[in-house]
């Protein structure tokens, strides 16, 4: 069974730091291009960050751009997003994704969503 676990968000003042973490378990974790994305009330889903299999290319958002970082640890089979500077605007459920293949097949996975809020 596939299951990404997020860590607790919660409520940040602006201009303050976060860090989400997202361990995956149930998938070979090396073989899965692992993304952070976010969706805010009345709004889709969208990507804020992406990492490549072994850390080696990146793609984030451009609203979160110098101010969010994705890394990921293979061996704990773990995805970090370090938020700074956070803004109101960055107020949103952040999910956790997992897209690769497996036997040939593509399979995604996400995880259950994890509440950041961000106010005074």
């Amino acid at each position: 069974q596939v299951q990404l676990v997020e860590s607790r968000g919660g409520l940040v003042q602006p201009g303050g730091s976060l860090r989400l973490s997202c361990v995956a378990s149930g998938i070979t974790f090396s073989n899965y291009y692992m993304s952070w994305y976010r969706q805010a009330p009345g709004k889709e889903r969208d990507l804020v960050a992406a990492i490549a299999l072994f850390g080696g290319g990146y793609n984030y958002a451009d609203s979160v751009k110098g101010r969010f970082t994705i890394s990921r640890d293979n061996a704990e089979n773990t995805v970090y997003l370090q938020m700074t500077g956070l803004k109101p605007v960055d107020t949103a459920v952040y999910y956790c994704n997992a897209k690769g293949y497996a036997n040939r097949v593509l399979r995604e996975y996400w995880g259950q969503g994890t509440q950041v809020t961000v106010s005074p």
